[in-house]
């Protein structure tokens, strides 16, 4: 192997034990700069571009005319605090986005904080942190903490990381292929049908029905339905345009993301429940649909509270009909007004809607978020797509092998 060029293996890598290399991890160049008495290391997931990378700065070096990232002195907690003050100004922003999102800061400056700073890790300098000290720090936080806790502390230093190695700050990223347990599969996402959803509805107090329905029936998030303005609805386009979310502390923020700003198709049943709404509310222009007043967002807990109240007490009317007429209850099975987007995923998957227009009538930024969230309910399994096929080709008189 060349000098200078190493093939890195991850912690389960059979390599490490002697076997063949079943991982993905990359490529390292490195060579020595004498002038400034240190050692330059990048990786890179290709050899090509590690050799490529590596002959070339070597040339600049030896020309003088290398420029290598300046040592960082601040210690990560220092760094992290930098950062986030960054994001809280706006000049520190996510890849391809306007701002980070006031939550987001929010639960950055907090695990700083409270599991980052107070950690050996937190003191070590910016460019001398290594996986091994944040694996560390990853493994002594599972002692008392869940995974999903522990993925979201190590969230800022990634995020940290990665932009310094996207501005050639640093060439070493210590954040990358930090060893968390799975904690299993993923819970499917709670997906009511059309049925199920009606019943839903019909059970909540009359107040509350047009703002589960238009979670139902246009998909959108929780703060965009507290930010969604009477404007917002066109009843002569039949479109409700999502401009805007909402934060529990900021108010009115930017969406999610540039593709979370979107046209949604008004569907005929949701147009009945908001003219019904807006009729009854006495709402117009700028005024909220769904706010406590005409400016003052509804309380997601609030509304989430009635909810289950409601079903609660239809499950109780139910049980009591079903052991009078000795049968088994069919019973409500509550949904969190943020889950109900992902019915609405499913009916334009049912109505043989296009991944394109799911990701884009959903907010997704990209297209892999649509594949990866609904993808099992796409058709295309195996047995599917072969009697598509072959229905396909006895349409078009094809003789089918047997």
């Amino acid at each position: 192997m060349a000098e200078g060029i190493r093939k890195r293996h991850s912690r389960g890598c059979s390599a490490r034990a002697g076997g063949r290399c079943n991982c993905k991890a990359g490529w390292e160049a490195s060579f020595y700069v004498a002038r400034e008495d240190r050692r330059v290391t990048k990786t890179f997931r290709r050899k090509d571009e590690a050799k490529s990378w590596r002959a070339e700065a070597k040339r600049a070096a030896d020309r003088g005319t290398l420029r290598t990232p300046a040592r960082d002195a601040r210690t990560l907690a220092g760094g992290l605090r930098q950062f986030i003050a960054g994001m809280e100004a706006g000049t520190i922003r996510p890849k391809g986005r306007e701002r980070y999102k006031p939550n987001t800061i929010r639960s950055y400056e907090r695990a700083l904080r409270v599991h980052i700073a107070p950690t050996g890790a937190g003191g070590i300098k910016v460019a001398d942190v290594r996986r091994r000290d944040l694996q560390a720090l990853a493994d002594e936080l599972l002692g008392g903490l869940s995974i999903g806790t522990v993925s979201n502390v190590l969230n800022p230093i990634q995020a940290f990381y990665r932009r310094a190695i996207d501005r050639d700050e640093l060439t070493y990223n210590p954040s990358e292929r930090i060893d968390l347990p799975n904690g299993g599969s993923k819970r499917p996402k709670r997906i009511a049908s059309p049925t199920e959803a009606a019943v839903l509805l019909a059970a909540l107090d009359l107040e509350d029905r047009p703002a589960w329905a238009t979670a139902f029936y246009a998909g959108l998030r929780r703060g965009e339905l507290q930010a969604l303005r009477v404007r917002d609805i066109d009843l002569q386009s039949n479109l409700i345009t999502v401009e805007r979310g909402w934060d529990q502390v900021e108010g009115v923020i930017e969406p999610k993301s540039r593709a979370g700003r979107r046209s949604v198709p008004l569907l005929a049943i949701l147009r009945d429940y908001l003219i019904e709404h807006l009729r009854r509310a006495g709402r117009s222009g700028d005024d909220l649909v769904f706010g406590r007043s005409l400016r003052e967002a509804f309380y997601a807990s609030t509304v989430d509270g009635r909810a289950k109240r409601a079903w609660t007490a239809a499950n109780k009317r139910e049980r009591e009909a079903a052991e009078r007429e000795r049968r088994e209850p069919e019973l409500l099975v509550p949904i969190s007004l943020h889950l109900c987007r992902h019915t609405f995923a499913s009916l334009m998957i049912d109505a043989g809607a296009n991944p394109k227009a799911i990701q884009e009538f959903m907010g997704h930024s990209k297209i892999q978020t649509t594949f990866d969230v609904y993808g099992h309910l796409l058709p295309g399994s195996r047995d599917e797509v072969r009697e598509r096929m072959n229905a396909y080709l006895q349409r078009n008189g094809e003789p089918l092998s047997a």
